[in-house]
């Protein structure tokens, strides 16, 4: 644990040398925006895919974000008024956020998002059986709903502020990629502690222990409670120093951020925005 503790030390020193325009561009490229509230409405997330469509005219010198993540029942709408074909559809599937629910729901509505027009489908590891060192139940659960989902992407996240120990960490995530993840993601952001940069570095070394083994490179995605170009920047310094530059891409690094957007916009542009 102190090797780890003295590496992510470093990175921290590292991440204030890169806090420049082009990583605050390429943080930006990288952002899952996300609206995931009870309270989301079919005119609200219209309304919110709008701005994404806007943002290319507003900004023309500036990458659009990454993908546009919703409630599955919020698909539809997203993919009726989505024009720009750069930016993925993203869902929250399959029991979302406790995983408190029966397989068969969870693999219907993921495939059901899918069917809408989900380009990726986040879901969250099934702690009540992780915990109990129930193995099978976690493996079947991602299997089976990666075969549903056919060729989306499946982000699986691992609620690390649940889980006790860097062991822990490292375990759900081969798990979750043996089982087949195309991402691991830290957080729901539905629970405290969320993203923490310790998970994140525990993560990103059981991604490159897997791609060691296999050859096969899975996504990194840290969510919840990111806001601050800081955060931004010392995440993908985190992905960086360990991954090294292949995964400093929005096809294998993402950021679940919803004001994290406005505030690399008003750095980037020197200027306070609010845009999103």
């Amino acid at each position: 644990m102190e090797a780890t503790k003295y590496e992510l030390a470093q990175i921290k020193e590292a991440a204030l040398q890169n806090n420049n325009s082009d990583w605050q561009e390429l943080a930006f490229s990288c952002i899952d925006l996300t609206t995931l509230n009870s309270t989301d409405t079919v005119s609200h997330v219209k309304a919110f895919t709008e701005r994404v469509n806007d943002f290319e005219n507003d900004y023309p010198n500036l990458p659009n974000v990454a993908a546009i993540c919703v409630h599955p029942n919020m698909v539809r709408t997203v993919k009726e008024n989505l024009k720009d074909d750069h930016v993925n559809i993203a869902a929250v599937a399959g029991g979302f956020p406790g995983s408190m629910s029966f397989i068969e729901v969870k693999v219907k509505e993921a495939r059901m998002a899918v069917d809408y027009g989900a380009d990726e489908i986040d879901i969250v590891l099934p702690l009540w059986a992780f915990l109990d060192n129930d193995d099978i139940i976690c493996r079947e659960e991602i299997t089976t709903i990666k075969e549903a989902i056919g060729e989306a992407h499946l982000k699986v996240i691992l609620e690390t502020g649940a889980l006790a120990d860097s062991e822990k960490t490292r375990h759900a995530s081969m798990l979750a990629m043996e089982s087949g993840a195309d991402f691991i993601k830290t957080s729901t952001g539905k629970m405290s502690p969320a993203a923490t940069p310790d998970a994140a570095l525990e993560m990103c070394i059981a991604i490159k222990d897997y791609h060691r083994k296999t050859g096969k490179k899975i996504g990194f995605k840290p969510a919840g409670g990111i806001s601050t170009t800081e955060d931004a920047i010392l995440y993908l310094t985190i992905v960086s120093e360990v991954l090294g530059e292949e995964w400093l891409k929005p096809s294998l690094f993402r950021i679940g951020a919803s004001r994290l957007a406005n505030n690399l916009l008003s750095d980037l542009l020197d200027e306070k925005i609010k845009y999103f």
